[in-house]
């Protein structure tokens, strides 16, 4: 049902974007953002091509669309000849030859966020998920919440999204507003991207430090964060979760809803890691629902998005509807089976469950781990952690030993190397296996993807008791999950 109405809403979205030429060219066409771009764009009518140099899952949802997209190394002759736009994410250089030859032809070559920009103040409201951590999954606890909504308003447009990754019901990462409907995003501070938005609504999930070596400093992020709260429209609604700063509502220029104070999460009890909740609000509440997805965090996460979805829709409503309301979004949440790369089960080969998990920041890494213990009661964890970014494993080197000592034993791959034009400060897999082990912990230092693969295959194969698996990491590990199923199963 769900896939059905977002392949209504992509059929519905209105003409191609004004200040947008009709054929547009991605570059980065991999990445989560772009690929999302690309489909958006493709139901507003754009002709779009595109080119990745690796390909991946975000790839596969623009073939399914019949666009094309060419993966491989770039050459300048890989532009097409009939583009008159470029979009290239924050991955691709500036000396990318596409990028070379589009400008050479004097073709506009525009950033991300300079596109998502444009989508989001055309023909919709952008309602933005901010935060350190839970955006991606908050982001689709927000549509699902929405398309609860939509159900109970058929006269209204239908909502959209985009993500950052890939709902998992859909097997894509966004899906087009009708005229005029609301549209969940993921609104990132990297590059400072959300500060292209405009939002009528929007959340903030956390605040830690993190991105600095793109801000310098925790103040300049403050900052920006700042701004993005005070371009919330001044009649629209900021939903901050318990822990957001408080400077978040002094910059805020519109109405501001905490967790714990305008509205309230309930516990209703708890199933293996699975919440069962309800969310009061202001004049209205929920029935109590569970969560497909596992985690204490998701139970914020989810009340967040409710708060928002209702707090919007529900104003000047009368009692019976804003009960209405409040039982769809609710609903609506409770059909989420979560996100690709959040605590996404990978299968339970030779009978021990393999689950994997974006987790990059050690906030992320402790609530993950803490989730699985939940999930998988008594059973010993296993963890297979690459570090994503050596400046952010050398900043927070101490806290990444902390949030792993939760397990029982950890294998430590090599440090993935994003955005390695800006990583100025280094750390290795050693230092984060020796603090554990002089923490008493058994951890490994694994090498590269194939010999950490390998390393932690056998810990789990030598295990006395059946173990839990968790892969961890935001680089490029997920490609191990064929090879680990595999070994696992031999």
């Amino acid at each position: 049902m769900i896939d059905e109405l977002s392949n209504a809403s992509l059929a519905q979205a209105p003409g191609p974007v004004p200040g947008l030429a009709p054929r547009v060219h991605l570059l980065g066409a991999g990445g989560a953002g772009v690929s999302a771009i690309g489909l958006l764009l493709e139901a507003r009518g754009h002709r779009v091509t595109g080119h990745d140099a690796a390909g991946g899952p975000f790839v596969e949802p623009l073939l399914d669309r019949g666009l094309g997209i060419a993966v491989g190394a770039s050459r300048a002759e890989d532009l097409p000849a009939d583009a008159q736009v470029v979009v290239r994410s924050a991955a691709v250089p500036g000396d990318d030859p596409q990028v070379l030859a589009a400008e050479a032809r004097g073709l506009p070559v525009l950033r991300y966020k300079q596109a998502l920009g444009l989508l989001t103040t055309d023909r919709a409201e952008a309602l933005a998920v901010a935060g350190t951590h839970g955006k991606t999954s908050t982001t689709w606890l927000l549509y699902e919440a929405l398309r609860g909504l939509d159900r109970a308003c058929p006269d209204q447009p239908a909502s959209g999204v985009l993500g950052g990754g890939l709902h998992r019901g859909l097997g894509r990462n966004a899906a087009a507003p009708g005229p005029g409907g609301l549209m969940a995003v993921e609104a990132c501070e990297y590059d400072r991207t959300f500060l292209e938005l405009s939002p009528r609504g929007g959340i903030v999930t956390n605040l830690e430090e993190d991105h600095l070596d793109y801000y310098g400093t925790l103040d300049n992020l403050h900052a920006a964060f700042a701004r993005f709260v005070a371009k919330i429209h001044p009649t629209g609604l900021l939903v901050l979760a318990a822990d957001a700063p408080a400077f978040l509502e002094e910059a805020a220029r519109c109405e501001t809803w905490r967790l714990g104070r305008e509205f309230e999460l309930e516990l209703h009890g708890e199933d293996r890691g699975h919440f069962h909740i309800a969310v009061r609000g202001p004049g209205w509440s929920t029935p109590t629902v569970r969560l497909q997805v596992p985690g204490r965090f998701n139970a914020d996460n989810a009340a967040v998005a409710v708060a928002l979805a209702v707090g919007l829709r529900a104003r000047g409503q009368s009692a019976s509807r804003c009960a209405e309301l409040a039982r769809e979004a609710a609903q609506g949440v409770a059909r989420f089976e979560g996100a690709g790369r959040r605590f996404e089960r990978w299968g339970t080969p030779a009978g021990i469950p393999v689950v994997h998990d974006y987790a990059h920041h050690p906030t992320e890494v402790r609530v993950t781990l803490e989730a699985a213990r939940r999930v998988f009661p008594g059973a010993p964890v296993h963890v297979l952690f690459q570090p994503h970014q050596a400046s952010r494993t050398a900043r927070f080197l101490p806290e990444f030993i902390e949030s792993l000592r939760g397990a029982d034993r950890v294998v430590v791959a090599d440090v993935y190397g994003a955005r390695r034009h800006i990583d100025r400060v280094t750390a290795r897999a050693f230092d984060i296996v020796q603090g554990l082990r002089r923490a008493g912990l058994d951890a490994v230092e694994g090498g590269d993807l194939a010999g950490a693969t390998a390393a932690f295959t056998e810990g789990l194969q030598a295990a006395e008791e059946r173990p839990a698996a968790l892969v961890l990491g935001a680089g490029d590990i997920d490609s191990i999950r064929p090879t680990l199923l595999a070994n696992l199963e031999a």
